[in-house]
């Protein structure tokens, strides 16, 4: 399976068209939530430097029914879940504990390895209700993989915000810059993740670094995206080319907003070898990691107290 980079341009203020528009696939993971899942999919691995998009749900859970992420491993990459609505609890081997809510972001980079879960609150899985959010998988560089794991959250009153002058584009700025406001995550590779929610009417040309990757994924309503306006719909997620900026717009005939996930990292352009928790550069790497979780190196996740 291939990967997609656009080419980097070296022309300074040139919007980006849109090179493809891929639709997103229905899965299950977890313990059985439903996803929308524009790659990993057949003929299209991943988009460097990112290795999955998962949007998850939208789902309304009957009292006693929300579900999750039992006990897993991690090892070469950073997991980053972005809750929408709904609770979820995380639980890590490194004796991490923390509930996400919504707005909420947590960012771990699993480095060496890792065991964690994410499962619904008690509370949340005693009453019930709508869940929706996204996990998304970024690369570590060769040099990173193996590094000491972290854990960053951001309360969503910590997130940046920002607006258009007429109020028709709010951003809420999660990973790198817009609309004048600066994240408050660090990253180890260069990444933007933007949550755009445009009114009809709405546009605006947002930055997107010449030496990035970029990808808009559409999950709610309709978007006029790239130099070419193509039109992208909910599910789908537009691939930039080369350029340094993206117009992003919603059509004044549009009954409602459409909210929009801005992806764009630096391709790392290394080898990639990965199998279900684990991703390495080489299948060797990945003989051991699984060598080093079956010995018990990553770790338990401890008892609650």
């Amino acid at each position: 399976m291939n990967a997609i980079n656009p080419v980097a341009s070296n022309t300074p203020s040139q919007p980006r068209r849109v090179a493809r528009v891929v639709q997103s696939v229905s899965t299950i993971e977890g313990g059985g939530f439903p996803v929308r899942r524009p790659f990993p999919i057949q003929g299209f691995s991943h988009f460097d430097p990112f290795l999955l998009i998962d949007h998850l749900g939208p789902v309304q859970w009957p009292p006693g029914g929300p579900l999750g992420a039992p006990d897993h491993p991690h090892r070469g990459f950073e997991t980053v879940t972005y809750v929408l609505a709904g609770e979820n609890e995380h639980r890590d081997s490194f004796g991490n504990a923390d509930v996400l809510r919504p707005g909420d972001v947590q960012w771990m980079t699993a480095g060496g390895g890792v065991i964690h879960s994410e499962m619904p609150t008690d509370r949340f899985h005693r009453e019930g209700g709508n869940q929706e959010g996204f996990q998304i998988w970024v690369n570590l560089p060769a040099v990173d993989k193996m590094m000491t794991p972290r854990y960053q959250t951001l309360r969503a009153s910590d997130i940046p915000q920002a607006s258009t002058d007429d109020g028709r584009v709010k951003v809420r700025v999660i990973a790198g810059e817009s609309l004048g406001k600066d994240a408050r995550i660090d990253t180890r590779v260069p990444i933007q993740m933007l949550h755009f929610t445009i009114q009809p009417g709405g546009e605006l040309l947002q930055s997107v670094p010449d030496e990035q990757s970029g990808l808009l994924y559409v999950f709610k309503g309709k978007a006029i995206i790239g130099s070419d306006q193509r039109q992208v719909v909910e599910g789908q997620a537009a691939l930039l080319g080369s350029g340094d900026s993206v117009n992003i717009s919603v059509s004044t005939d549009e009954t409602g907003p459409a909210e929009i996930l801005l992806l764009s990292g630096k391709p790392l352009n290394e080898p990639v070898a990965r199998y279900g928790p684990f991703v390495m550069n080489t299948r060797e790497e990945i003989e051991q990691a699984f060598r080093d979780y079956q010995s018990g190196r990553f770790g338990l996740i401890p008892p609650r107290t």
